[in-house]
C-alpha cells in the first residue's frame, strides 16, 4: 500500500496484514475506522469520559504492540474489544470499583439460566423517543457493576451470542449467563418506574 492510497474501502483484514508488515498508515486507518466504537465500549464499562478516552487510547497502543500475536481467528474488532474491555476491568479492579456476585451452583448450566433470564423490554438502542429516556437508561447502566455492564453491552448493544462474549471476556458461558441474569434483573429494577412507557 502506498502512503497516498485511499484506504477507506480496504477490508480490515487487509489493513491488519499491512500493519503487521510495518505499514503505520494502514494502522492509522484502522484507528480512524474503529476509534469511536472502542471509546464507546470503554465508556460503557468505566462510565467516565476521561477514563474511557485514556483507556481506549491505551488499548490502541497495546493493539499495535501485540499486532504480531493477532492470527485472525476472530475479527480484528472482536480482538480489539477484548483488549479494551480487559484494560477497563483491570483499571476498575485497581480503583476497587469492580465487584461480581458469587455464582450460583447452576452457573455452568446454560439451559437452566436461559429459563431464569428475565426479559428486558427496553433495548437501549431502540424505542427511545426522548433525551430524558436516554439519560435515565445511561444513569441506570452506570449503577451496574463493571462486570455486569460488560456482558449487557456486548449482548444487548453488540448482539453477541454467549459463546462470543465468553471468548471476548475470557470467561465461561455459565459466567456470562450469570452476569447477564443479574444485570438484566438490576436494570429492570432501576427502570421499573418507566413501565408506563412500555410499548403496547
Amino acid at each position: 500500500m502506498s502512503g497516498s492510497e485511499d484506504r477507506s474501502q480496504i477490508p480490515d483484514a487487509a489493513l491488519v496484514k499491512a500493519s503487521q508488515g510495518g505499514d503505520t498508515g494502514a494502522f492509522e486507518e484502522l484507528v480512524a475506522r474503529h476509534r469511536d466504537k472502542m471509546y464507546a465500549r470503554a465508556y460503557s464499562i468505566v462510565h467516565n469520559e476521561e477514563e474511557a478516552l485514556d483507556l481506549s487510547q491505551e488499548a490502541w497502543i497495546k493493539a499495535w504492540q501485540r499486532l504480531g500475536q493477532f492470527e485472525g481467528e476472530s475479527s480484528f474488532t472482536t480482538w480489539l474489544t477484548r483488549i479494551t474491555i480487559n484494560l477497563c476491568l483491570d483499571h476498575l479492579r485497581r480503583t476497587q470499583r469492580f465487584r461480581v456476585e458469587p455464582l450460583p451452583e447452576s452457573a455452568e448450566e446454560p439451559e437452566a439460566w436461559e429459563r431464569l433470564l428475565p426479559p428486558v423490554w427496553i433495548n437501549p438502542t431502540q424505542r427511545l423517543e426522548t433525551e430524558e429516556l436516554r439519560k435515565r437508561i445511561d444513569e441506570a447502566m452506570g449503577k451496574l457493576t463493571a462486570a455486569h455492564r460488560a456482558v449487557l453491552v456486548l449482548h444487548e448493544f453488540e448482539g453477541m451470542e454467549y459463546r462470543q462474549i465468553a471468548g471476548t471476556l475470557g470467561i465461561s458461558i455459565g459466567t456470562v449467563m450469570s452476569r447477564l441474569f443479574y444485570a438484566r434483573r438490576r436494570l429492570a429494577a432501576l427502570l421499573s418506574d418507566l413501565e408506563e412507557h412500555r410499548p403496547s
